[in-house]
């Protein structure tokens, strides 16, 4: 199939992939009165004397917000925040169908962060979560931590932290198909973007000691152009002070991450690796090196974005479960303990027998996956007191 001739067809027919959908009779003067006036008259005024019931009276407690500025959508980079509508709508639609959360699709025009910032605060009100999607680095970061800041529901950048999740739990039991421990480690990422930067975060919070992140400029370290966000990284990172490039910190590695470009990785670097090397070449949709060059080159355990391969690494696994968590227990952030608690559910749901070099990661349609993240999500989020109920 011609997946992008057909999708366009398809959506062409579709007219988009959601719609508003009444949970309540308007067919009579009574059910008019109880859903609209004069009956609406008192769930407001309960609103107004308990702030806390605006999560019980409406549908607030179900509802995400999926927003982007349309500056970074899909690998296509700043194609505007009305051409990432489709790709907004599709985030919606996996929610409710992986989560069975209601989620709506805000495509903000600016590229001004105070003014996203503004605007998501002010409309915050009539939300349980809002999912950040496709917003472009360094800028993302600020707007995260900005909104975290001022706002007292979960504030989640998928492509951070969705993927750090993900590829935390990969290697979690890509680690358990080699026989090698996570402290032990030395592990590359290429690409110091905002999922770069999250997922060397996330895997160093899962106990990796022995990290290297490079960019186009080359292996982080001091001497070389950096934003803000890669500076910090650079001073937690690279403990042996290396420089270099990617061929470079590859040698003698026990794991590459790759969120950066198209076969930027040759057969020739997977060699210099240390024996039974993992690689995940996650550039989609055409990865930094072929799965089956990979292999030839002695790969153990190759996990890359794509359907179409074993280990697809997909954020699909974490972000509905998660928010799923986070809204039954009316959660006011997402914090680092929910994602770790989130990572060590994924990789636990494939059992020892299961567990194969082709087989580190649930199926996303597994039906397990979704109610597993959910509910270490929920039990981290009332351990680490952000829950509210």
């Amino acid at each position: 199939m011609n997946y992008a001739e057909e999708s366009l067809r398809l959506h062409g027919e579709w007219k988009g992939k959601i719609e508003v959908i009444s949970r309540v009779p308007v067919k009579s003067k009574d059910d008019l009165s109880l859903a609209y006036t004069p009956g609406v008259a008192q769930p407001c005024l309960e609103i107004q004397k308990d702030y806390d019931k605006s999560f019980t009276l409406t549908r607030r407690s179900n509802l995400v917000a999926v927003i982007t500025d349309g500056t970074a959508v899909l690998g296509l980079g700043d194609i505007g925040p009305e051409a990432g509508m489709p790709v907004m709508e599709g985030k919606c639609a996996l929610f409710k169908a992986f989560g069975d959360v209601d989620a709506f699709p805000i495509c903000i025009r600016s590229k001004d962060v105070d003014e996203i910032v503004r605007t998501i605060y002010l409309i915050s009100g009539s939300f349980g979560g809002i999912n950040l999607e496709d917003i472009a680095a360094p800028r993302c970061f600020e707007i995260e931590r900005k909104l975290k800041e001022i706002c007292d529901i979960p504030i989640f950048h998928d492509d951070q932290h969705g993927t750090a999740i993900v590829v935390g739990a990969a290697l979690l039991n890509a680690l358990r198909v080699v026989g090698k421990k996570i402290e032990d480690v030395k592990v590359v990422i290429n690409g110091a973007g905002s999922a770069g930067i999250a997922i060397g975060r996330h895997i160093m919070d899962l106990g990796v000691k022995h990290l290297k992140m490079v960019d186009r400029n080359g292996i982080l370290c001091e001497g070389i152009e950096m934003n803000p966000a890669q500076a910090e990284m650079a001073a937690i990172t690279n403990p042996e002070k290396f420089s270099g490039k990617l061929a470079d910190a590859l040698k003698g590695a026990d794991a590459f991450i790759g969120v950066s470009a198209p076969h930027i990785v040759s057969k020739e670097m997977i060699a210099s690796m240390a024996p039974g090397p993992i690689v995940f070449p996650m550039a989609n949709p055409t990865p930094e090196i072929e799965p089956d060059e990979a292999l030839e080159a002695g790969a153990a355990v190759v996990g890359t974005g794509r359907s179409d391969h074993p280990n697809q690494i997909n954020n699909v696994l974490v972000f509905p479960g998660l928010f799923r968590g986070a809204l039954d227990v009316r959660a006011r952030d997402i914090n680092q303990d929910m994602k770790l608690a989130a990572s060590h559910a994924l990789a636990e749901l494939v059992s020892a027998d299961e567990l194969s070099d082709k087989y580190i990661l649930p199926a996303a349609f597994d039906p397990r996956v979704g109610p597993a993240v959910a509910k270490a999500v929920a039990q981290a989020a009332r351990e680490s007191g952000v829950a509210r109920i």
